[in-house]
């Protein structure tokens, strides 16, 4: 059974949140409490998006477009370039992610649920009051109250999941969404010609989730997790506009916006987080990311050896990046061509 990473499998810390942190914007003003308003007007209506890149060999071509996380959440996403290249592709390969496969049945999946969710939790009942330095919390306190209100549940979190769901109720705050716009319109085209995209997961191996899940529910709290949950309160209280620009940039196609930063540093502080705990150590959960990209570049050469025309879906960080998959294709002999 196949089970969902943020679902029953949250408490191995195997989410990486996928957080449109790859901001650039203008400048914002300062409000109370340190939080800044946003100034930067979030696009709305139907936008066309960014162009697409292009690997070849020979006559073999590759069409990669770059997504990004948040977006807009009034957009209408319609692009006529990713629109002809799906109505003639000859395979559509999904986006590079982590799966976890266990072997239960799907009855007793659901029974694993309830131990998730408390795994999900301090241990011993503990709220983050009682776990967190005191300046942490009184900047968690101010945030929560202007994004959440007086959600309790939230207190007794785990903090990164507790912060994380304190920067998606701040994204959606603030007009952006994660999700639900690039998505439909892909699958819209393949379900027309009745097709499925090529999976590109990395699938990692969990013999019993129910001892991972006990030995997760004795973790307590280690410094990856203080400095994931830090950064993830600097860009609720100082940089919502300029994710807002980054969401823009991508609505209206502007690459030069897009490739003028890189990934930010608070994602790689909460990856590093994530995955550094004991229960993923001892079950060899380990170079998530190279491995993700092994996978995805594994699944990408087999498709361009064998099709004319086939499109794919990379995040815009690790097209833009110096390491990133386009130019680990590039290093292998591939030509890339960016968006004009």
């Amino acid at each position: 059974m196949r089970l969902s990473l943020y679902g029953v499998l949250c408490a191995l810390l195997l989410l990486v949140p996928r957080a449109g942190a790859q901001e650039a914007g203008e400048a914002s003003t300062a409000a109370e409490d340190g939080v800044i308003e946003m100034d930067a007007v979030v696009v709305a209506g139907v936008q066309p998006g960014p162009g697409l890149w292009k690997v070849r060999r020979g006559d073999h071509l590759l069409y990669v477009l770059g997504t990004q996380s948040p977006l807009p959440k009034r957009i209408t996403w319609r692009s006529d370039e990713v629109d002809q290249v799906l109505q003639i592709a000859d395979e559509v390969l999904a986006s590079p992610g982590i799966t976890v496969d266990a072997d239960v049945g799907f009855f007793r999946g659901l029974t694993l649920v309830p131990s998730a969710m408390k795994a999900s939790r301090n241990p011993d009942g503990r709220k983050l009051q009682e776990v967190l330095p005191a300046d942490l919390y009184a900047r968690w306190s101010s945030l929560k109250q202007r994004y959440m209100g007086r959600d309790g549940g939230v207190e007794k979190k785990r903090p990164l999941i507790a912060a994380y769901q304190l920067y998606s109720e701040a994204l959606s705050d603030s007009g952006l969404r994660e999700g639900g716009v690039i998505d439909p319109v892909i699958d819209a085209a393949l379900k027309q010609r009745k097709m499925k995209r090529t999976p590109t997961l990395l699938k990692l191996k969990l013999d019993d989730p129910r001892a991972a899940l006990a030995d997760f529910r004795k973790e307590t709290l280690k410094p990856e997790d203080l400095v994931c949950f830090g950064k993830t309160l600097d860009v609720i209280e100082r940089d919502l506009p300029q994710v807002a620009a980054r969401a823009n940039a991508w609505a209206v196609g502007d690459w030069p916006a897009l490739r003028s930063s890189s990934r930010q540093d608070w994602q790689q502080a909460c990856a590093t987080a994530w995955f550094s705990t004991e229960t993923a150590r001892k079950r060899g959960i380990s170079d998530v990311e190279a491995r993700m990209q092994a996978r995805w570049m594994e699944v990408a050469e087999g498709a361009l050896a064998k099709n004319r025309i086939t499109f794919a879906t990379l995040p815009v960080w690790q097209l833009v990046k110096p390491d990133g998959y386009l130019a680990a294709l590039q290093a292998k002999g591939y030509e890339v061509e960016a968006p004009e």
